[in-house]
C-alpha cells in the first residue's frame, strides 16, 4: 500500500526551550511526543493539529536549519486553512501572537491572515471563500 504524501514542517527553536504551549493555545495543537535533553529543554517535540503533523526542533550547530530570530528573517510562512480565520488569529493574539497582517478578503478567493509566533514563524491563516 503507498502511503500518500503529506507535509510535515519542523520548526526551529531556541536552545532552552521548555514552553510550547502557545501552539496549544493559539492553534489547539496537542504535543504527541517530546524528545528533552538533559536540562528538560525541549530538543524535538512532534504536534498536531486536527491530524496535521509538524515538529519543533531545537537550532543545532551541525545543521543548516536556523531559527528566525537567528538570521533575523524567515523564508517560509506556513499556510494553515481552518473554518473560521477570525478566530484563529484572535487565539493566537491573545496566546501572544503578534499579528502582520490582518484578515483579509482577497479577490483570487481567500480570506487570510498572519501572525508572527513567539519564535518568530509567520503563519497564515486562511480559507478559501
Amino acid at each position: 500500500m503507498a502511503t500518500k504524501p503529506t507535509f510535515a514542517p519542523q520548526l526551529a527553536i531556541p536552545h532552552g526551550v521548555t514552553d510550547i504551549s502557545f501552539y496549544i493555545k493559539a492553534l489547539g495543537a496537542v504535543e504527541l511526543r517530546r524528545f528533552s535533553n538533559d536540562d528538560g529543554s525541549i530538543h524535538v517535540s512532534e504536534l498536531s493539529i486536527d491530524g496535521t503533523i509538524f515538529h519543533l526542533h531545537e537550532e543545532t550547530e551541525r545543521t543548516a536549519v536556523l531559527c528566525p530570530d537567528t538570521v533575523k528573517a524567515t523564508s517560509v510562512t506556513i499556510g494553515l486553512f481552518v473554518d473560521d480565520v477570525h478566530a484563529v488569529m484572535e487565539q493566537a493574539k491573545q496566546a501572544g501572537a503578534k499579528i502582520a497582517s490582518e484578515v483579509t478578503d482577497w479577490d483570487y478567493g481567500y480570506r487570510q491572515g498572519d501572525f508572527i509566533d513567539p519564535f518568530g514563524h509567520r503563519w497564515m491563516i486562511e480559507k478559501a471563500i
